[in-house]
């Protein structure tokens, strides 16, 4: 009963069949019944409080390297690190006044609220992003690189010029045909910046063994869907374009982002599909990525994870990240899972990294499903036990095997 434009070929031919079937021969009144597991046991719960190819694209070939069992389990460490933070929100009157009023503005949808609440939002994000950069085990990331800085000019929005920082390990300083990571930065689009996420692109520099260009493009709402992607899509242009001065190996561009910065490098993917330019791209990697409306759904069938975030999910995406919702709410600008299966052909060589108990995990698996059909897919891989924020807290069992797992990739897809 959901958007058929981000549904597989299979599910899209047979939806409106399937929602008569429910509709009017299985229900005895669907309106009623709709939200009932008797009709629909996906929507079950333990407790209401918890939460065709081608012919000029070859398909891709994947290694598959990566295979970890997932258990259904949460990491005991990353329980424990949410129950820290449960106690943190009740010993704090602040922060948890802070937290009350997010969630009372994900109901409202008028501008005024929409300024405090962005305004909330990124107060919230503040001390984590501060705490993560100083963390002792990301200094050797700035001792190992150099850092310097760029500016892509732009004229899709106004004159703008997008800053990027690079850096450079030390151990590639006097190469000319390096790896390129072009990195768009987490934060739901409408948060953080390149500077938050410094420390650990600088470690991942190391780790990869490869040239970071940490692109800070403009945020929502100050900049709408779809120029905060096209600012990181002018930045690969770039990079691409200046190959040869950069000191970059025009074969080995790849193209990640995490989070809402993942969405951010699916949009840039989606451009360079819709140009025919996916060439330019070695691999892309969209980590625990925003992609579709899916939690625009019923929250019964949800995820715990899922169905915690889903209210405020839908704000960013309505309120904030498009122009014209309803105008662009079947646009892959908006929602790059909406892509047609004559864009997903054309994508680049496209690995996606998600945890298991992300807020995103159905909608990723549902684009991982659609880029394998599509032949796009080199690697589907899913952390075992972790969250959408555990994967890059260093000291923790799932960010190990998230820079691992980099590693291999490095060596496997982007060196090889």
């Amino acid at each position: 009963f959901s958007d058929p434009l981000a549904m597989t070929l299979e599910e899209r031919k047979s939806h409106l069949g399937m929602r008569k079937v429910w509709g009017d021969l299985i229900a005895a009144d669907y309106e009623q019944q709709k939200t009932s597991p008797h009709l629909f046991p996906g929507k079950a719960r333990k407790q209401w409080y918890q939460r065709r190819v081608r012919e000029d694209m070859s398909r891709v070939l994947s290694k598959n390297l990566f295979d970890f069992k997932l258990t259904g389990v949460m990491d005991d460490e990353v329980k424990a690190m949410e129950a820290q933070f449960e106690e943190m929100m009740k010993s704090s009157p602040e922060a948890k006044a802070m937290a009350d009023r997010i969630k009372e503005l994900e109901l409202k949808h008028d501008e005024d609220s929409n300024k405090e609440y962005i305004k909330l939002l990124r107060a919230a994000t503040e001390p984590f992003m501060k705490s993560f950069g100083e963390n002792e085990a990301l200094k050797f990331g700035a001792e190992q690189t150099i850092m310097t800085t760029l500016t892509v000019p732009t004229s899709h929005d106004g004159e703008f010029n997008v800053p990027v920082e690079v850096y450079t390990p030390k151990d590639l300083e006097n190469e000319t045909r390096r790896a390129a990571y072009v990195y768009a930065h987490g934060g739901g689009a409408v948060a953080c910046s390149a500077a938050d996420v410094r420390p650990g692109l600088q470690c991942a520099a190391v780790h990869m063994d490869v040239v970071v260009f940490n692109v800070d493009y403009r945020l929502a709402p100050e900049t709408k869907c779809p120029n905060n992607i096209k600012d990181f899509y002018e930045a690969i242009k770039f990079v691409s374009k200046n190959a040869e001065s950069l000191g970059i190996d025009p074969a080995k561009i790849v193209i990640a982002g995490e989070s809402g910065g993942g969405y951010i490098t699916l949009g840039a993917m989606v451009l360079l599909a819709e140009n025919n330019e996916s060439d330019l791209v070695k691999l892309a990697i969209p980590c625990i990525p925003m992609v579709d409306d899916y939690l625009f759904s019923d929250p019964l069938a949800m995820t715990v994870e899922e169905r915690n975030s889903h209210m405020g999910m839908r704000k960013v995406w309505r309120d904030l990240i498009a122009a014209d919702y309803e105008e662009q709410k079947t646009s892959p600008y908006l929602f790059p899972g909406k892509a047609s299966e004559e864009l997903l052909e054309k994508f680049p060589p496209t690995i996606i990294m998600e945890a298991e108990f992300d807020m995103f995990i159905t909608e990723a698996s549902r684009l991982a499903n659609r880029l394998r059909r599509a032949g796009r897919l080199l690697e589907f891989f899913v952390n075992p036990g972790a969250t959408h924020v555990s994967n890059f807290i260093p000291g923790l069992k799932g960010n190990k095997v998230w820079i691992d797992t980099l590693k291999t990739i490095a060596k496997e897809y982007i060196h090889s």
